[in-house]
C-alpha cells in the first residue's frame, strides 16, 4: 500500500502564489496541491509551508570540526552536530564546503576525513538533511591541486569553487580589509602578518593560474559543477566564463554579478550579507545585486539559519514577494547544480518541505522539516 500524508490549512508557498489549501504526499513526493479545506490529516494552523531550503556554499561544518584552534573534533560527531543545525534551520539538501589547500600548516587529511565521514554516514542514512561535497579550491596554495586529486573521486563531491584570498586579490583588494581579517582571525602580530601576506601573494602568482585550469579541467571530466569566488572585474568574469564556470559566488562589484548574469551563470551571493545589511568585507551587497536584477540565489556561508532568515526579511523591507525569496534559497540553488527534484513545491517533486510560522518583527520559526515526507526536524 502507497505511503500517504496530509497536510491541510496550510500557506503553500508555490513559484509564484501563495495558496491557502491543503498537500497530499505519497511515497516521499507531492501527489497533490490543493486549494481551501480538506478532512483529516495534519492541521498546521495557517503556518507557511514552503521548499526544504537548498543550500550550496556552507563552511559551519568546520566550525564543529575545529571549535577551537587546536581543537580538532571527532569527525562523525562533527557531522552530526552540524546536521541537526542545518536541518533545523530548513536546510533539506546541504553543500558542505571543505577546504582545499592550506593557508598555513593544517593537518592536510583533515577535510578528506570529514569527506569520507559525509560519504559514511549518507550511505548508512544517518543524517537528517541530504548532503553533498563543495570543494572549496583556495587556487594559490601550494598543495591544492593535490588535495583536490584526492577528494575529487568521492561520491558526494558535486561542486567545486575556484577562489584566490591572497592580499591584492578579488575579495581582498584591500590590504586594510586583509589586515582587519587576517589579523582578527589569526592574532598575528604585524611582523607576522607582513612575512604571511609576501608568502601568499607569491604563491598566488605561482600557482593561482595553472591550478585554476587544472582543476576546472578535471571538474569537467568528472561532472563536477564549477564555481568562482569573488569575481570582481570584467577580466574575472571572462576568465570564468572560459573555464566553464556554472555559479558565481559572492562577486564583489555590480558590474561583475552583471556580466556574470548576463553570461548565464547563477550569481550567489550571502544570506549574512542580507541579515547584516551589507558585505562585512565593504564590497557590493546582496540587496543592491537584488534590486538590479542579477541576484538569483543566497547561501548560508557561516550561519544556517540566516538561510531562512533572509528570506522573510526580504519580504518584510520589501525587496522581494514570498514566492519570489523562496526561489533564491529553494529553486534557483538547486537548479544551479542541476537537482530538478526538488527546490519547489509541484506535482512530482520530492518532499522536501518546512513548515514555517512568521510571527510579526520576530524571525521566522521552523514547525517541522521533511525530507523526501519523512520528518527529520
Amino acid at each position: 500500500m502507497p505511503s500517504e500524508t496530509l497536510f491541510r490549512n496550510a500557506r503553500i508557498v508555490l513559484a509564484d502564489r501563495i495558496l491557502d489549501g491543503h498537500l497530499l504526499l505519497r511515497d516521499g513526493r507531492i501527489a497533490e496541491i490543493g486549494e481551501g479545506p480538506a478532512t483529516g490529516g495534519e492541521d498546521f494552523g495557517g503556518d507557511y509551508l514552503i521548499p526544504g531550503l537548498v543550500e550550496l556554499h556552507t563552511d559551519h561544518i568546520e566550525n564543529h570540526s575545529r571549535p577551537r584552534p587546536k581543537v580538532q573534533w571527532n569527525p562523525a560527531a562533527a557531522l552530526q552536530a552540524h546536521d541537526v543545525q542545518i536541518a533545523g534551520s530548513g536546510i533539506t539538501t546541504v553543500f558542505d564546503a571543505l577546504r582545499v589547500g592550506q593557508d598555513e600548516a593544517d593537518d592536510t587529511g583533515e577535510m578528506a576525513e570529514l569527506g569520507r565521514t559525509i560519504a559514511a554516514a549518507v550511505a548508512a542514512d544517518r543524517l537528517r538533511a541530504e548532503h553533498f561535497i563543495h570543494l572549496r579550491c583556495e587556487v594559490s596554495a601550494p598543495d591544492t591541486l593535490e588535495c583536490f586529486l584526492a577528494m575529487k573521486d568521492n561520491p558526494r563531491v558535486r561542486l567545486a569553487s575556484l577562489m584566490d584570498h591572497a592580499p591584492g586579490q578579488r575579495q581582498f583588494a584591500s590590504l586594510d580589509a586583509y589586515r582587519v581579517y587576517y589579523q582578527g582571525k589569526k592574532g598575528m602580530t604585524d611582523p607576522v602578518f607582513a612575512a604571511f601576506c609576501a608568502r601568499r601573494i607569491e604563491q598566488s602568482e605561482t600557482y593561482s593560474d595553472r591550478h585554476r585550469r587544472a582543476i576546472a579541467a578535471e571538474c569537467h571530466a568528472a561532472g563536477i559543477a564549477i564555481a568562482s569566488h569573488d569575481d570582481a572585474t570584467a577580466a574575472h568574469v571572462d576568465e570564468s566564463i572560459a573555464l566553464g564556470v556554472a555559479v558565481a559566488e559572492f562577486p564583489t562589484t555590480l558590474d561583475a554579478a552583471r556580466l556574470s548574469r548576463e553570461a548565464g551563470l547563477h550569481v550567489l551571493m550571502g544570506a549574512p550579507n542580507v541579515v547584516r545589511g551589507g558585505s562585512h568585507s565593504g564590497n557590493v551587497s546582496a540587496i543592491e545585486l537584488m534590486r538590479a536584477g542579477v541576484l538569483d540565489v543566497l547561501s548560508s556561508d557561516y550561519v544556517p539559519a540566516s538561510l531562512l532568515q533572509a528570506a522573510f526579511l526580504m519580504v518584510e523591507r520589501g525587496d522581494a514577494d514570498l514566492p519570489a525569496a523562496i526561489r533564491l534559497v529553494a529553486t534557483h540553488p538547486a537548479e544551479a547544480v542541476g537537482l530538478a527534484d526538488r527546490g519547489a513545491i509541484a506535482i512530482g517533486r520530492r518532499a522536501d518541505l518546512v513548515r514555517v510560522e512568521a510571527p510579526a518583527g520576530e524571525p521566522p520559526l521552523v514547525r517541522a522539516v521533511y525530507r523526501e515526507g519523512r520528518r527529520v526536524a
